[in-house]
């Protein structure tokens, strides 16, 4: 009975020697997920010879509606995006048209940076996409992080595998490695500058690198960001793109 009772306890040690998965990413969720957002961004795409910013604003409902309109460069100003419904539409001011982005057309890049149409489009929460594991701790720029990995539970992701470092008290994602089915890593990030905005912590500052692209990765600073604002439904519609 000794024994079997030291075995129990062992059990029961090794068995929580990591806290839940799924109760973190669900966490992590309440953070960096909203009913709806507006925010004004620059995306800095550091080249193999030269760096370039391009300001933004954007506008998002949930997880199926998002509108952007770019500011600068001028070469940019004017150019919009639509997301609906999972559908992706472009307008370009040079040509007065408004092309659709689907197929292996959203896997290319945006504007020359290290993200992809795909990688804009997808914004739902992970506890709906990813089974989560914890498999160990790290300190990470002074702050103490979990190691989950997330396993994709559905079909239609553009990454099947993440590895991601996530703050044990403000539970905010520090750093991501996403992978291929194969198991082949394709981009790796980084989550700076958290702060506490409206009663939720949220990285500012994202810096991503796709792992199969020349250049140094791409700057994503948000400059302002609200959460909870009243958006017309008008700018959720084709007839917004071209306003």
């Amino acid at each position: 009975m000794k024994y079997l009772f030291i075995l129990f306890v062992l059990i029961q040690v090794l068995g929580n020697e990591y806290p839940d998965g799924d109760l973190i990413i669900r966490k992590v969720d309440q953070n960096m997920s909203s009913r709806n957002r507006v925010f004004e961004s620059s995306m800095t795409i550091h080249g193999k010879r030269n760096s370039r910013t391009i300001q933004s604003r954007t506008m998002s409902e949930g997880t199926l509606k998002s509108f952007t309109e770019y500011l600068s460069p001028a070469s940019e100003k004017g150019t919009k995006m639509l997301k609906l419904q999972g559908q992706l539409w472009i307008y370009s001011p040079s040509t007065d048209r408004i092309i659709q982005i689907s197929g292996n057309m959203l896997r290319q890049s945006v504007m020359g940076s290290d993200l992809s149409y795909e990688d804009m489009m997808d914004d739902r929460k992970l506890m709906d996409i990813y089974a989560a594991k914890v498999t160990g701790e790290e300190n990470l720029d002074d702050r103490k992080t979990v190691i989950v990995e997330l396993t994709a539970k559905v079909e239609n992701v553009a990454y099947f595998k993440q590895r991601m470092w996530i703050d044990q008290e403000r539970f905010v994602p520090l750093k991501e490695e996403l992978y291929a089915k194969s198991g082949q890593i394709l981009k790796r990030v980084d989550f700076k500058a958290v702060q506490k905005i409206q009663g939720r912590w949220f990285p500012t500052t994202i810096i991503y690198k796709d792992v199969l692209k020349d250049g140094n990765g791409t700057e994503f600073n948000m400059t302002s960001i609200k959460f909870e604002q009243d958006i017309a439904p008008y700018i959720f519609t084709k007839g917004a793109l071209k306003q």
